[in-house]
């Protein structure tokens, strides 16, 4: 077995998206080390103000979006039809394939929203077929409570030392998997992953305890070759999203809300979409 190291500490930048919507972003577009994870953003507020006008109707093409929210909501709508809302926490996913326009609301809870959106690349095998939604209450998610230690599994097979979790959302693998860990002070945990897979974990409390320092919240950290990882929790125990890919070794060209493999693919993209002929 080959231990993983953290070779990259990436820090999350303040930024706004949608109609002003407040978030935390990382952004890998062509980040060998993240794909095929295209970006990460985190939303975390109390305050209605920071989210309240969410992301208007918008259009994207070649990518997938998983939105997972720990507290409050959201509720989804598109041109194909589809309506969906999650309370309480949950994900929604979505493949825009060849093109879909959607819009995404955010609603808060008691305690106020806490919720992630991740970009996934799609293959270019992929990238032009039908787009597909799918909504999973937290309900619907996998669960493992043991020794301090809190897992929620999105997608993927999840070995946990005493316990294997698996979560439902089947149509992110083989592209990736993601599981929301927490530690408690102290705790170490050994992922495994493929060689030559992808395996990154975004911090959002806490920190994780590391031979070059600490890495704290709001830090992705990335990891070299290998095909296990040591996760250490610092002294406050620390939350992550913990995310492993086969990485597609494709080129990534985007523009906006599209990611599709050449220059020429994303103007035709622009063309079909001014034409209204998105989606179609």
């Amino acid at each position: 077995m080959k231990a993983r190291q953290v070779i990259e500490v990436q820090r999350a930048r303040a930024s706004q998206d949608g109609a002003g919507v407040a978030i935390q972003r990382i952004a890998g577009m062509r980040h060998s080390g993240m794909d095929p994870v295209l970006m990460i953003d985190e939303l975390r507020s109390e305050q209605r103000d920071d989210f309240a006008a969410g992301f208007p109707p918008h259009p994207h093409r070649g990518m997938q979006t998983l939105t997972y929210m720990k507290h409050g909501g959201i509720i989804h709508e598109d041109n194909q039809g589809n309506r969906g809302e999650i309370r309480g926490g949950g994900a929604q996913w979505m493949s825009a394939g060849r093109g879909i326009i959607h819009s995404e609301m955010p609603t808060q809870d008691s305690q106020g929203l806490h919720g992630f959106q991740l970009w996934f690349n799609l293959p270019a095998a992929e990238k032009m077929l039908a787009p597909r939604y799918r909504d999973i209450p937290a309900a619907d998610l996998a669960v493992h409570d043991s020794k301090g230690r809190r897992a929620v599994a999105i997608a993927g097979d999840w070995a946990l030392d005493d316990a294997t979790i698996s979560g439902p959302l089947v149509e992110l693998v083989p592209q990736a998997d993601m599981l929301d860990l927490t530690l408690a002070a102290g705790d170490r945990l050994m992922v495994d992953s493929g060689a030559d897979q992808t395996l990154i974990a975004y911090v959002y409390d806490g920190s994780l305890a590391d031979p070059r320092g600490s890495i704290a919240a709001r830090h992705l950290a990335i990891t070299g070759e290998g095909d296990a990882w040591e996760l250490r929790a610092g002294e406050a125990g620390v939350g992550l999203l913990l995310l492993r890919g086969t990485p597609l070794r494709e080129p990534v060209a985007n523009y906006g809300p599209f990611v599709m493999n050449t220059p020429a693919e994303i103007e035709q993209a622009l063309r079909d979409y001014q034409s209204g002929n998105f989606g179609t």
